[in-house]
């Protein structure tokens, strides 16, 4: 029997404009935990798409148990043993967690739904992977985390024995990273094959056996993890040697630009999730809202920037009170906003990536002439950002940007928001789904923004990022600011401890 479960030989892609995958070859051995690395736009969710059957290779072939195999299409990849977690569950919002589950390859006995047996393998799956959830529970009602449970038991169900995990912790916070590493680990402690799409490398360290390296598109090297540090495999990842630190020098605030004064805000339930919260941010200085996610951040930022309703309070923008103001009129006013969801509120995915790009200012000079859209400076306006902040796009402007991965369409949001050259930038987990070369490039960016005498209001679940950017730090736990930190004093193990409610400032 073959070495390797699944070997990928000499893969091809091409899509228009752009070569995906050239000549690729991956091996995975049984029982391994194999990371792809790459920066965004580098081939690995194409080649795991080609492994998965979504998409079909231009060349190369592909062997289970050293037999040649086709996979032309997920149903194929099933029957091999081929499972695979999208970055973007592939969840019915509105059936149960089981129901989720047995979707597709249902039991029925006389036309009729037979969901006994299903729960019953469920339940028993979900113990002996230590993988709790609730099989009544409806998608739209459990945490992203929970989602990625059942997820990965939809696999498990279908005796899948190779899971391909695509950038399985984007959206996770720190708490269900480590819960997913460690069950990741008891996967392959049972025997599973895993491939892991990553673009972490402190996250590689922690649970892959070996490391296969991708650089536009193309096959770099594959490298024993315990061997190899950091640095080298961020190297091979971007072509160049990294430097993690950010040069910064220390902040100079001027006046405030942003004024928070007693801000209340309601949940879907009525239940205030920010409660009288009051801050200022100044020019000149990046402060970090740190805290655990799902403690009133989301709802202080949606506040702030106009998408959801305040309670009580005031919003002052440059001396203005814009508590009332309208969107547009508070991103004219000097206000940008990187969202944390960007399908959601960052992208209109079915515009192509110039019409993204101007979806701040096509109503303004000289992106409008007599009424009307100029598109050719549109066109320019596009080309422009998309050099600067190396956009990768298989056509340019005219890319739509629900086909581009997730961290491109992430830089997307970030060039157009800098581009307003704003007085304040709200930044809300600003490098989620980027590489090590786009996060550093970011946050030289935000860097440069407050030492040209910006101010930003950054949000951030990365602790590395918090201590890295922050000059000032406003922890928040259950819609309350416990405490306001030096970003140079402050400790992890005090921060955390604040953010887990165990500490509160006494002036808080």
């Amino acid at each position: 029997m073959s070495e390797y479960i699944i070997e990928m030989r000499d893969i091809t892609k091409d899509f228009p404009g752009i070569r995906a995958n050239d000549h690729v070859t991956l091996k995975l051995r049984r029982g391994e935990i194999h990371a792809l690395l790459g920066e965004n736009g580098a081939g690995k969710s194409t080649l795991m798409s080609i492994l998965f059957g979504l998409y079909q290779q231009d060349g190369g072939e592909i062997y289970k148990n050293g037999q040649k195999v086709l996979v032309k299409d997920p149903n194929d990849a099933n029957r091999l043993g081929i499972g695979m977690v999208h970055q973007h569950f592939m969840l019915v919002q509105n059936f149960t967690v089981l129901e989720n589950i047995v979707l597709g390859v249902e039991t029925t006995a006389n036309g009729m739904l037979k969901m006994d047996q299903a729960r019953e393998k469920v339940m028993r799956l979900s113990q002996q992977y230590g993988l709790a959830i609730d099989p009544d529970a409806r998608i739209e009602d459990i945490s992203v985390g929970m989602q990625q449970r059942v997820e990965i038991l939809k696999m498990l169900y279908r005796d899948n024995e190779i899971l391909i995990f695509d950038e399985p912790t984007a959206v996770l916070t720190p708490q269900e990273i480590d819960e997913l590493m460690r069950i990741m680990k008891g996967l392959a402690a049972e025997g599973k094959s895993i491939l892991f799409i990553t673009h972490k490398l402190m996250e590689i360290k922690a649970v892959a056996d070996r490391c296969t390296v991708l650089r536009k598109g193309a096959l770099v090297g594959t490298v024993e993890v315990a061997d190899t540090d950091v640095e080298t495999m961020a190297e091979m990842m971007v072509g160049r040697k990294v430097n993690f630190n950010i040069q910064k020098d220390e902040a100079t605030p001027g006046e405030a630009v942003l004024e928070v004064k007693n801000l209340s805000v309601a949940g879907h339930h009525g239940k205030n999730t920010v409660n009288e919260v009051s801050f200022q941010v100044r020019r000149g200085e990046i402060v970090c809202i740190a805290g655990i996610d799902g403690n009133g951040q989301s709802e202080l930022i949606y506040a702030l920037s106009g998408l959801l309703p305040i309670k009580s309070g005031q919003i002052i923008l440059k001396g203005r009170d814009v508590t009332q103001a309208s969107i547009r009129s508070r991103n004219v006013d000097g206000l940008s906003h990187i969202p944390e969801d960007r399908h959601k509120y960052g992208l209109v995915l079915d515009f192509d990536l110039g019409q993204n790009l101007a979806l701040k200012n096509y109503f303004m000079p000289p992106m409008v002439q007599h009424g009307f859209i100029n598109f050719p400076q549109v066109r320019r306006q596009a080309d422009d950002l998309i050099s600067r902040f190396d956009i990768r796009s298989g056509q340019g402007a005219e890319t739509t940007a629900r086909s581009m991965s997730g961290g491109n369409q992430q830089k997307a949001i970030i060039a157009r928001e800098i581009n307003t050259d704003p007085d304040i930038l709200l930044a809300v987990q600003p490098t989620r789904g980027l590489d090590v070369g786009a996060m550093i490039y970011i946050h030289e960016q935000l860097v440069k923004e407050r030492d040209q005498g910006k101010a930003i209001l950054l949000v951030s679940l990365e602790l590395d990022e918090v201590f890295q950017l922050a000059d000032r730090i406003l922890v928040i736990y259950e819609g309350n600011i416990v405490a306001e930190l030096s970003g140079k004093e402050t400790t992890a193990q005090e921060l955390g401890l604040y953010m887990a409610g165990s500490r509160k400032e006494a002036t808080a």
